[in-house]
Protein backbone atom coordinates (compact mmCIF):
# COMPACT_ATOMS: atom_id res chain seq x y z
CA UNK A 1 0.00 0.00 0.00
CA UNK A 2 1.04 3.61 -0.47
CA UNK A 3 2.75 4.86 2.69
CA UNK A 4 2.75 8.60 1.98
CA UNK A 5 0.72 10.81 4.30
CA UNK A 6 -0.15 13.03 1.34
CA UNK A 7 -2.74 12.02 -1.23
CA UNK A 8 -1.04 12.48 -4.58
CA UNK A 9 -2.48 9.81 -6.85
CA UNK A 10 -6.05 8.59 -6.89
CA UNK A 11 -7.73 5.91 -8.94
CA UNK A 12 -11.28 6.13 -10.26
CA UNK A 13 -13.49 3.47 -11.78
CA UNK A 14 -17.09 3.06 -12.90
CA UNK A 15 -18.46 -0.35 -11.92
CA UNK A 16 -21.65 -2.20 -12.80
CA UNK A 17 -24.01 -1.08 -15.54
CA UNK A 18 -23.63 2.23 -17.35
CA UNK A 19 -25.99 5.11 -16.70
CA UNK A 20 -26.32 8.82 -17.47
CA UNK A 21 -24.20 10.97 -15.18
CA UNK A 22 -21.09 8.80 -14.88
CA UNK A 23 -19.01 11.16 -17.00
CA UNK A 24 -20.24 14.10 -14.94
CA UNK A 25 -18.89 12.41 -11.80
CA UNK A 26 -15.54 11.68 -13.48
CA UNK A 27 -15.35 15.36 -14.43
CA UNK A 28 -16.40 16.40 -10.92
CA UNK A 29 -13.57 14.32 -9.47
CA UNK A 30 -10.83 15.12 -11.98
CA UNK A 31 -11.00 18.91 -12.16
CA UNK A 32 -10.73 19.67 -8.44
CA UNK A 33 -8.21 16.84 -7.99
CA UNK A 34 -5.91 18.47 -10.53
CA UNK A 35 -6.39 21.84 -8.85
CA UNK A 36 -5.13 20.22 -5.65
CA UNK A 37 -2.05 18.84 -7.41
CA UNK A 38 -3.26 15.23 -7.57
CA UNK A 39 -2.85 12.78 -10.41
CA UNK A 40 -6.00 10.87 -11.48
CA UNK A 41 -5.63 7.31 -12.75
CA UNK A 42 -8.63 6.09 -14.73
CA UNK A 43 -9.23 2.35 -14.41
CA UNK A 44 -10.82 0.80 -17.49
CA UNK A 45 -14.00 -1.29 -17.42
CA UNK A 46 -14.68 -1.19 -13.68
CA UNK A 47 -13.14 -3.84 -11.44
CA UNK A 48 -12.44 -5.93 -14.53
CA UNK A 49 -9.73 -3.45 -15.48
CA UNK A 50 -8.51 -3.36 -11.89
CA UNK A 51 -7.90 -7.12 -11.96
CA UNK A 52 -6.36 -7.08 -15.44
CA UNK A 53 -4.25 -3.97 -14.89
CA UNK A 54 -5.87 -1.69 -17.47
CA UNK A 55 -5.81 2.06 -16.96
CA UNK A 56 -4.27 5.42 -17.85
CA UNK A 57 -3.81 8.91 -16.47
CA UNK A 58 -6.75 11.26 -16.93
CA UNK A 59 -5.82 14.84 -17.82
CA UNK A 60 -7.96 17.95 -17.63
CA UNK A 61 -8.45 17.91 -21.39
CA UNK A 62 -9.91 14.39 -21.17
CA UNK A 63 -12.89 15.59 -19.12
CA UNK A 64 -13.56 18.71 -21.17
CA UNK A 65 -17.01 18.52 -22.74
CA UNK A 66 -18.09 15.23 -21.15
CA UNK A 67 -20.66 16.69 -18.71
CA UNK A 68 -23.52 16.07 -21.12
CA UNK A 69 -22.34 12.71 -22.45
CA UNK A 70 -24.05 9.50 -21.40
CA UNK A 71 -22.13 6.32 -20.62
CA UNK A 72 -18.59 6.45 -19.23
CA UNK A 73 -15.30 7.35 -20.88
CA UNK A 74 -13.64 4.72 -18.67
CA UNK A 75 -15.85 1.84 -19.73
CA UNK A 76 -17.72 -0.38 -17.29
CA UNK A 77 -18.50 -4.02 -16.56
CA UNK A 78 -20.99 -5.87 -14.36
CA UNK A 79 -19.01 -9.11 -14.66
CA UNK A 80 -15.75 -8.01 -13.05
CA UNK A 81 -16.23 -8.84 -9.37
CA UNK A 82 -12.68 -9.71 -8.24
CA UNK A 83 -14.09 -11.95 -5.49
CA UNK A 84 -16.27 -13.76 -8.03
CA UNK A 85 -14.02 -13.86 -11.10
CA UNK A 86 -15.19 -16.12 -13.94
CA UNK A 87 -12.62 -17.99 -16.02
CA UNK A 88 -13.06 -20.69 -18.60
CA UNK A 89 -11.37 -23.92 -17.56
CA UNK A 90 -11.78 -26.55 -20.25
CA UNK A 91 -15.41 -26.43 -21.29
CA UNK A 92 -16.65 -24.96 -18.01
CA UNK A 93 -16.79 -21.55 -16.37
CA UNK A 94 -15.20 -21.64 -12.93
CA UNK A 95 -15.18 -18.89 -10.31
CA UNK A 96 -11.98 -17.64 -8.64
CA UNK A 97 -10.92 -15.00 -6.11
CA UNK A 98 -8.71 -12.45 -7.91
CA UNK A 99 -8.76 -9.76 -5.21
CA UNK A 100 -4.98 -10.08 -4.78
CA UNK A 101 -4.58 -8.86 -8.36
CA UNK A 102 -6.43 -5.70 -7.38
CA UNK A 103 -4.08 -5.13 -4.44
CA UNK A 104 -1.05 -5.68 -6.66
CA UNK A 105 -2.26 -3.19 -9.28
CA UNK A 106 -3.23 -0.64 -6.62
CA UNK A 107 0.38 -0.74 -5.43
CA UNK A 108 1.91 -0.94 -8.92
CA UNK A 109 0.01 2.18 -10.00
CA UNK A 110 1.11 3.97 -6.81
CA UNK A 111 -2.44 4.82 -5.77
CA UNK A 112 -3.10 6.53 -2.46
CA UNK A 113 -6.88 6.20 -2.74
CA UNK A 114 -9.67 4.89 -4.96
CA UNK A 115 -13.00 6.44 -5.86
CA UNK A 116 -15.41 3.66 -6.81
CA UNK A 117 -18.54 4.76 -8.65
CA UNK A 118 -21.29 2.17 -8.75
CA UNK A 119 -24.37 0.61 -7.24
CA UNK A 120 -24.99 -2.00 -4.59
CA UNK A 121 -22.63 -4.57 -6.10
CA UNK A 122 -19.79 -2.08 -6.48
CA UNK A 123 -20.23 -0.92 -2.87
CA UNK A 124 -20.09 -4.52 -1.60
CA UNK A 125 -16.80 -5.01 -3.47
CA UNK A 126 -15.52 -1.67 -2.17
CA UNK A 127 -16.26 -2.71 1.41
CA UNK A 128 -14.31 -5.96 1.03
CA UNK A 129 -11.34 -4.21 -0.59
CA UNK A 130 -11.39 -1.59 2.16
CA UNK A 131 -11.08 -4.39 4.70
CA UNK A 132 -8.00 -5.55 2.78
CA UNK A 133 -6.36 -2.16 3.24
CA UNK A 134 -7.39 -0.03 0.25
CA UNK A 135 -8.37 3.60 0.89
CA UNK A 136 -11.78 3.81 -0.79
CA UNK A 137 -14.54 6.40 -1.20
CA UNK A 138 -17.78 5.28 -2.83
CA UNK A 139 -20.10 7.25 -5.11
CA UNK A 140 -23.62 5.78 -5.46
CA UNK A 141 -24.78 5.13 -9.02
CA UNK A 142 -27.81 3.19 -10.13
CA UNK A 143 -30.86 3.95 -12.21
CA UNK A 144 -32.72 1.58 -9.84
CA UNK A 145 -32.42 4.05 -6.91
CA UNK A 146 -32.28 1.11 -4.48
CA UNK A 147 -29.53 2.26 -2.08
CA UNK A 148 -31.12 3.04 1.30
CA UNK A 149 -28.36 5.40 2.47
CA UNK A 150 -29.03 8.09 -0.13
CA UNK A 151 -32.31 9.78 -1.00
CA UNK A 152 -31.54 9.58 -4.72
CA UNK A 153 -28.86 7.98 -6.86
CA UNK A 154 -27.75 9.75 -10.01
CA UNK A 155 -29.06 8.12 -13.18
CA UNK A 156 -32.49 7.51 -11.72
CA UNK A 157 -33.97 10.82 -12.86
CA UNK A 158 -32.71 10.23 -16.40
CA UNK A 159 -34.26 6.75 -16.48
CA UNK A 160 -37.57 8.08 -15.19
CA UNK A 161 -37.51 10.75 -17.91
CA UNK A 162 -37.14 8.04 -20.58
CA UNK A 163 -40.03 6.03 -19.11
CA UNK A 164 -42.29 9.08 -18.88
CA UNK A 165 -41.52 10.12 -22.47
CA UNK A 166 -42.18 6.57 -23.70
CA UNK A 167 -45.53 6.49 -21.89
CA UNK A 168 -46.44 9.87 -23.43
CA UNK A 169 -45.87 8.37 -26.86
CA UNK A 170 -47.66 5.12 -26.05
CA UNK A 171 -50.71 7.06 -24.87
CA UNK A 172 -51.26 8.46 -28.34
CA UNK A 173 -51.08 5.12 -30.15
CA UNK A 174 -53.06 3.32 -27.43
CA UNK A 175 -55.89 5.84 -27.62
CA UNK A 176 -55.86 5.86 -31.44
CA UNK A 177 -56.19 2.07 -31.70
CA UNK A 178 -58.20 1.56 -28.48
CA UNK A 179 -55.64 -0.87 -27.11
CA UNK A 180 -54.12 -1.88 -23.83
CA UNK A 181 -50.37 -1.27 -23.94
CA UNK A 182 -47.94 -2.72 -21.40
CA UNK A 183 -44.55 -1.08 -20.85
CA UNK A 184 -41.73 -2.96 -19.10
CA UNK A 185 -39.09 -1.04 -17.16
CA UNK A 186 -35.82 -1.98 -15.48
CA UNK A 187 -35.27 -1.94 -11.73
CA UNK A 188 -34.65 -5.58 -10.81
CA UNK A 189 -36.04 -6.11 -7.30
CA UNK A 190 -36.95 -2.47 -6.59
CA UNK A 191 -39.84 -0.71 -8.29
CA UNK A 192 -38.75 2.92 -8.18
CA UNK A 193 -38.33 3.37 -11.95
CA UNK A 194 -41.74 1.89 -12.73
CA UNK A 195 -43.38 3.82 -9.88
CA UNK A 196 -41.94 7.24 -10.63
CA UNK A 197 -41.96 6.77 -14.40
CA UNK A 198 -45.50 5.43 -14.34
CA UNK A 199 -46.69 8.27 -12.16
CA UNK A 200 -45.01 10.88 -14.39
CA UNK A 201 -46.34 9.23 -17.55
CA UNK A 202 -49.94 8.79 -16.42
CA UNK A 203 -50.04 4.99 -16.28
CA UNK A 204 -53.39 3.48 -15.26
CA UNK A 205 -51.84 0.38 -13.69
CA UNK A 206 -48.40 0.06 -12.11
CA UNK A 207 -47.07 -3.39 -11.18
CA UNK A 208 -44.12 -3.48 -8.79
CA UNK A 209 -41.83 -6.17 -7.33
CA UNK A 210 -42.75 -5.07 -3.81
CA UNK A 211 -46.48 -5.73 -4.26
CA UNK A 212 -47.35 -9.12 -5.82
CA UNK A 213 -50.29 -8.43 -8.10
CA UNK A 214 -53.61 -10.19 -8.69
CA UNK A 215 -54.44 -11.19 -12.25
CA UNK A 216 -58.16 -10.77 -11.53
CA UNK A 217 -57.68 -7.18 -10.39
CA UNK A 218 -55.64 -6.41 -13.53
CA UNK A 219 -58.43 -7.77 -15.74
CA UNK A 220 -61.10 -5.98 -13.72
CA UNK A 221 -59.31 -2.64 -13.99
CA UNK A 222 -58.90 -2.65 -17.80
CA UNK A 223 -62.46 -3.93 -18.35
CA UNK A 224 -63.82 -1.25 -16.02
CA UNK A 225 -62.00 1.49 -17.94
CA UNK A 226 -63.35 0.09 -21.21
CA UNK A 227 -66.93 0.04 -19.91
CA UNK A 228 -66.60 3.64 -18.73
CA UNK A 229 -65.72 4.71 -22.26
CA UNK A 230 -61.99 4.94 -21.68
CA UNK A 231 -61.11 2.74 -24.59
CA UNK A 232 -57.43 2.29 -23.79
CA UNK A 233 -55.27 1.45 -20.78
CA UNK A 234 -51.59 1.89 -20.00
CA UNK A 235 -49.83 -0.63 -17.78
CA UNK A 236 -46.33 0.12 -16.46
CA UNK A 237 -44.66 -3.03 -15.09
CA UNK A 238 -41.26 -3.40 -13.43
CA UNK A 239 -39.14 -6.29 -14.70
CA UNK A 240 -39.14 -7.82 -11.20
CA UNK A 241 -42.91 -7.76 -10.72
CA UNK A 242 -44.68 -11.08 -10.23
CA UNK A 243 -48.22 -12.31 -9.56
CA UNK A 244 -49.21 -13.33 -6.07
CA UNK A 245 -48.16 -16.93 -5.60
CA UNK A 246 -46.22 -16.83 -8.87
CA UNK A 247 -42.58 -16.57 -9.85
CA UNK A 248 -40.31 -13.98 -11.41
CA UNK A 249 -40.13 -14.07 -15.20
CA UNK A 250 -36.51 -14.90 -15.98
CA UNK A 251 -34.98 -14.31 -19.39
CA UNK A 252 -31.84 -16.31 -18.65
CA UNK A 253 -28.91 -16.80 -16.32
CA UNK A 254 -25.29 -15.73 -16.58
CA UNK A 255 -22.86 -17.51 -14.28
CA UNK A 256 -20.27 -14.80 -14.92
CA UNK A 257 -22.32 -12.31 -12.91
CA UNK A 258 -22.47 -12.23 -9.10
CA UNK A 259 -26.26 -12.24 -9.43
CA UNK A 260 -26.73 -14.65 -12.36
CA UNK A 261 -30.45 -14.01 -12.85
CA UNK A 262 -31.41 -11.96 -15.91
CA UNK A 263 -34.94 -10.67 -15.59
CA UNK A 264 -37.18 -9.91 -18.55
CA UNK A 265 -40.40 -10.96 -20.20
CA UNK A 266 -43.03 -9.90 -17.67
CA UNK A 267 -44.57 -7.34 -20.07
CA UNK A 268 -45.10 -9.98 -22.75
CA UNK A 269 -46.74 -12.28 -20.21
CA UNK A 270 -49.01 -9.54 -18.83
CA UNK A 271 -50.06 -8.47 -22.34
CA UNK A 272 -50.81 -12.05 -23.36
CA UNK A 273 -52.87 -12.74 -20.23
CA UNK A 274 -54.85 -9.51 -20.53
CA UNK A 275 -55.80 -10.19 -24.15
CA UNK A 276 -56.71 -13.82 -23.43
CA UNK A 277 -58.84 -13.02 -20.39
CA UNK A 278 -60.51 -9.75 -21.39
CA UNK A 279 -60.72 -9.92 -25.19
CA UNK A 280 -59.12 -6.46 -25.39
CA UNK A 281 -56.41 -5.99 -28.00
CA UNK A 282 -53.11 -5.67 -26.15
CA UNK A 283 -49.53 -4.85 -27.09
CA UNK A 284 -46.32 -4.58 -25.09
CA UNK A 285 -43.06 -2.62 -25.26
CA UNK A 286 -39.78 -3.30 -23.46
CA UNK A 287 -37.63 -0.20 -22.93
CA UNK A 288 -34.55 -2.14 -21.86
CA UNK A 289 -31.23 -0.36 -22.23
CA UNK A 290 -32.84 2.84 -23.51
CA UNK A 291 -33.27 3.67 -19.83
CA UNK A 292 -29.52 3.52 -19.24
CA UNK A 293 -28.39 5.35 -22.35
CA UNK A 294 -28.29 8.90 -23.59
CA UNK A 295 -27.55 12.26 -22.07
CA UNK A 296 -28.27 12.83 -18.35
CA UNK A 297 -31.05 15.17 -17.31
CA UNK A 298 -30.06 18.54 -15.79
CA UNK A 299 -30.91 17.15 -12.34
CA UNK A 300 -28.53 14.22 -12.81
CA UNK A 301 -25.78 16.48 -14.19
CA UNK A 302 -25.97 18.64 -11.09
CA UNK A 303 -26.22 15.71 -8.64
CA UNK A 304 -23.32 13.87 -10.32
CA UNK A 305 -21.13 16.96 -10.19
CA UNK A 306 -21.91 17.45 -6.50
CA UNK A 307 -21.17 13.80 -5.78
CA UNK A 308 -17.83 13.94 -7.62
CA UNK A 309 -16.58 17.11 -5.96
CA UNK A 310 -17.66 15.89 -2.52
CA UNK A 311 -15.86 12.58 -3.09
CA UNK A 312 -12.61 14.51 -3.60
CA UNK A 313 -13.24 16.37 -0.35
CA UNK A 314 -13.54 13.05 1.47
CA UNK A 315 -10.30 11.84 -0.12
CA UNK A 316 -8.42 15.00 0.87
CA UNK A 317 -9.75 14.66 4.44
CA UNK A 318 -8.80 10.95 4.37
CA UNK A 319 -12.31 9.92 5.28
CA UNK A 320 -12.10 6.51 3.70
CA UNK A 321 -14.58 3.65 3.85
CA UNK A 322 -17.40 6.10 3.25
CA UNK A 323 -19.93 6.67 0.48
CA UNK A 324 -21.22 10.01 -0.73
CA UNK A 325 -24.96 10.42 -0.07
CA UNK A 326 -27.77 12.90 -0.63
CA UNK A 327 -29.92 13.62 2.42
CA UNK A 328 -32.59 16.22 1.81
CA UNK A 329 -30.84 18.99 -0.10
CA UNK A 330 -27.38 18.37 1.38
CA UNK A 331 -24.55 16.11 0.23
CA UNK A 332 -22.95 14.18 3.09
CA UNK A 333 -21.43 10.73 3.57
CA UNK A 334 -22.18 7.44 5.29
CA UNK A 335 -20.09 4.40 6.09
CA UNK A 336 -20.06 2.05 3.09
CA UNK A 337 -20.95 -0.77 5.47
CA UNK A 338 -24.14 1.08 6.48
CA UNK A 339 -24.90 2.05 2.88
CA UNK A 340 -25.23 -1.59 1.80
CA UNK A 341 -26.91 -2.96 4.93
CA UNK A 342 -30.41 -2.60 3.51
CA UNK A 343 -31.92 -2.31 0.05
CA UNK A 344 -34.29 0.61 -0.49
CA UNK A 345 -37.61 -0.69 -1.79
CA UNK A 346 -41.06 0.81 -2.32
CA UNK A 347 -43.38 0.63 0.69
CA UNK A 348 -47.18 1.03 0.73
CA UNK A 349 -46.94 4.25 2.75
CA UNK A 350 -44.50 5.85 0.27
CA UNK A 351 -45.80 9.30 -0.75
CA UNK A 352 -45.48 8.48 -4.44
CA UNK A 353 -47.64 5.38 -3.95
CA UNK A 354 -50.23 7.36 -2.01
CA UNK A 355 -50.26 10.12 -4.64
CA UNK A 356 -50.66 7.57 -7.42
CA UNK A 357 -53.57 5.92 -5.65
CA UNK A 358 -55.21 9.32 -5.08
CA UNK A 359 -55.29 10.01 -8.82
CA UNK A 360 -56.69 6.58 -9.67
CA UNK A 361 -53.59 4.47 -10.37
CA UNK A 362 -54.17 0.84 -9.45
CA UNK A 363 -51.37 -1.40 -8.16
CA UNK A 364 -53.58 -4.46 -8.56
CA UNK A 365 -52.56 -5.95 -5.22
CA UNK A 366 -54.49 -7.42 -2.34
CA UNK A 367 -51.79 -6.36 0.13
CA UNK A 368 -53.14 -2.82 0.69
Amino acid sequence: MAKSNTIKRIGILTGGGDCPGLNAVIRGVTKPAHDEGMHVWGIHDGFEGFVEGKGNLIYNKDVSGILTQGGTILGSSNKGDPFHWPEKVGDEIQIFDRSKNVIQNYEAWGLDALIAIGGDGTMHIAKKLGEMGLNIVGVPKTIDNDLEATDVTFGHDSAVFVVAEALDRLHTTASSHHRVIVLETMGRYAGWIALNGGLAGGADIILLPEFPFSWDIVYEKVIQRHMLGKRFSIVCVAEGAKPKGGNLVIKGTDKKRTDPIQLGGIAELVAKKIEENTGLETRYTVLGHLQRGGSPTPYDRILSTKFGTYAIELVMKKKFGRMVALKGSLISSVAIEDAISKQKVVSPDCQAVQAAKAVGVNFCTEDF
